[in-house]
Order: structure tokens, then sequence, then C-alpha cells
């Protein structure tokens, strides 16, 4: 829903009546993953998508039907399902949508919450029940330290309220079965807990043409990009005006002086051995999921002979994603920050980097 936040606070402060169908449950293989959201207006305006064009007329069709009715709807598409394959889900896959009216004040009021806690970066929750014996449709959000609204039960909220948190801090989505009052480990009511944690960071060190390239990139992949370096007539705000913020800094200094945490990456561009070696260092003791460094093979060998003279372990240095990026025959900056961001979604979501040609199975990864 992040990528709506510009069209749902449009349409909450004009006071337009909408209804939101969201991708609640995939299994096999399809286009988008549990949160992808649509909006459907009463006047017919359209943002987002739950399919990328499969079923999406036939969701705005229930989504219109929502806003006269007042009922939140359950549809489930799949390669089986006639009516499913008519709206063009042909991809073999099934996903579950659930479609919301958002015309109550209530409603309204959490979601105006909820847009205005993403946009501002904050972490939230928003926990909705799709079947079973609770209300469909019923919402919680959570924060932290508090919740607001309900799912119909004290004992519900609280479990999806600690559940929520815990998800939260895992930056994960997806459905959780409770008891009629919260109970572990039954099956009564399942509740779709959809996370807006703050983007997850990328830090850029060394402000050349690669790292522009690679900063334009990590901003349409979604992180919170930071360029750093130690000179200030290349760390300039004007050199990159894509990033969020650019930091004239020693690199290993500035690392240890900001958040790294287990969704952050590094890519290190400097070439330079007074930066890297300390920075790389720094890098590899923290939780960072990705520290990708550039150069040839002859200064990958002479990095690694410095790091291990610095203390740096084999575990350590078996982390190192160098040289950088996947083998695409990159030549220019931006091909090659296409080559890095690929070999992080590749790390992310353990692919192969292989052709999807030349593979069978799968083409949709699981989270490692």
């Amino acid at each position: 829903m992040r990528e709506l936040l510009p069209e749902l606070s449009d349409w909450l402060t004009a006071g337009t009546p909408f209804a939101l169908a969201t991708v609640v449950a995939v299994r096999g293989s399809a286009p988008r993953a549990p949160g992808a959201t649509m909006a459907v207006t009463a006047s017919g305006a359209v943002a987002g998508s739950v399919s990328g064009g499969c079923v999406e007329s036939d969701v705005y069709e229930v989504a219109t039907e929502t806003l006269t009715t007042g009922r939140t709807e359950l549809r489930t598409y799949g390669i089986s399902d006639d009516e499913a394959f008519g709206a063009g889900l042909t991809c073999g896959g099934t996903i579950d949508v659930l479609v919301r009216p958002c015309v109550a004040p209530a409603d309204r009021e959490g979601l105006r919450i909820l847009v205005g806690t993403v946009a501002a970066g904050e972490p939230v929750a928003l926990a909705t029940v799709v079947s079973g014996a609770a209300r469909r449709g019923a919402r919680l959000l959570v924060r932290d330290g508090r919740a607001d609204g309900s799912l119909g039960d004290e004992g519900l909220d609280a479990a999806v309220t600690d559940d929520a948190r815990g998800l939260l801090a895992q930056g994960a989505t997806g459905s959780i079965r409770y008891g009629a009052h919260g109970e572990r480990r039954m099956q009564d009511v399942t509740v779709f807990v959809q996370t807006y944690a703050p983007a997850p960071r990328m830090l850029v060190f060394g402000a050349i043409d690669h790292a522009a390239a690679t900063a334009r990139i990590g901003s349409f992949l979604g992180y919170r990009v930071t360029v750093c370096d130690a000179r200030p007539a290349f760390a300039t705000r004007e050199r990159f005006p894509t990033a969020d913020e650019v930091v004239c800094a020693w690199p290993h200094t500035y690392l240890a002086s900001t958040p790294v945490d287990a969704r952050t990456v590094v890519c290190v561009l400097t070439h330079d051995p007074k930066f890297d070696v300390p920075l790389l260092a720094a890098a590899l003791r923290s939780p960072a999921a990705y520290i990708g460094v550039m150069g040839s093979r002859r200064t990958h060998a002479d990095r690694l002979a410095r790091l291990r003279e610095a203390g740096v372990d084999e575990a350590g240095l078996a982390r190192l994603a160098s040289p950088v990026g996947l083998d695409l025959g990159a030549r220019t900056p931006e091909e090659t920050a296409v080559s890095i961001a690929a070999e992080i979604i590749q790390h992310r979501w353990g692919g192969t980097g292989r052709p999807l040609a030349e593979l069978s199975g799968a083409i949709h990864h699981a989270p490692l």
C-alpha cells in the first residue's frame, strides 16, 4: 500500500469513498506478493494493483459492489477456477483478495492514522480479520506503545498486537491463525498482518559516477539511500540529487555513528585501501544484510590480504560480495548499478542468478 499513499491521502482529505482490495494469501506462483493493494473510488478511479493486470477487472467489479453493499468480500482466484481463469490469472497460482469498503468514519480515521504514520517513516502494522469466528474486515492498527481499533475480542486484540509487533520488527507481512479469543495454535480466526517498517537503508561509499547510478537504482528499489565520501568536492547534493542524504565524512567513522540493521545493504565503491579496509572491517562486524565491494580481482586479492592483517577472519571475509555485482557484462555506470542491484535482490530472495529459461520449478523464491 506504500505506493498508494499520495492517492489515499488525497481521497481521505477530500472525503472520497473508496474500497481497498488487498492480496492476503498466495499459493504457488503469483505476480504480486501478500500486501499488494488496489484502491477503487466510487467514481471509478483506480490506483495500485493486486496482480499486475491478471484479475484487476474482476476485483474492480467486486470493489464497486462493496461500496454499494458495505460488505467486506474475500475472493479467491486460481488457475482451476473458471471465473478466475476468465479474469486472466494464467500464471498457475492462487491468490486470496480481501476487498473492504472504506466509508465509515472510524475506518477512514484509522486509515488516516496509517497513512500519516507511514509517511512519517514510523513503524506501524495493520491487522485485518480475513475469515473465521470474528467480523470479516475488522481492523487493528498497531504502533509503538499503542493499538487503535479492535478485532472484536480483547484476548484476540492482545494476541494480535503482540504478534504484529514481532512481525514489524522483522519487516514481515503474513497471515496468522488464532482461537476466537486469541488462543495460540488454533484455527478459528485468520488475521492478515501487513507491516510498514521504515524503508531499508542503502549505504553507498565513494562519491563516483558508479555511486550516482547505484544511488538512483537504490531509490527505485525502495531503499533510503545515503552516499558518503570523505572528499568535500565529491560529496555534494548536486552530484547525488536522488540520494536521501549525502554525508562528507571518513567512511568508517560515519558507519560507526549510523544505525545498521539486518536489512541494510552496504556498497563500497571507493577503490582506495585507506578508505576501504577500515570501512570493511567495521561493516563486517555489523549485521548488514549485504556488503558489496567494487574492484578488480587483483584489487580483491590485495584487499583480502589487508583485511586479514586487520584481524578479519575467514567467516567475515566470506560475507563480502567482491567483486561486486552479477556477471551481466556491464560496462557503463548505469549497467554496473543494475548488476549490483541484481545481486542484492538475488541475495535477499535466494535466487540462482541464472536465466529463468534455463531453470524449472517455482519462479518466485520465499525469503531465506
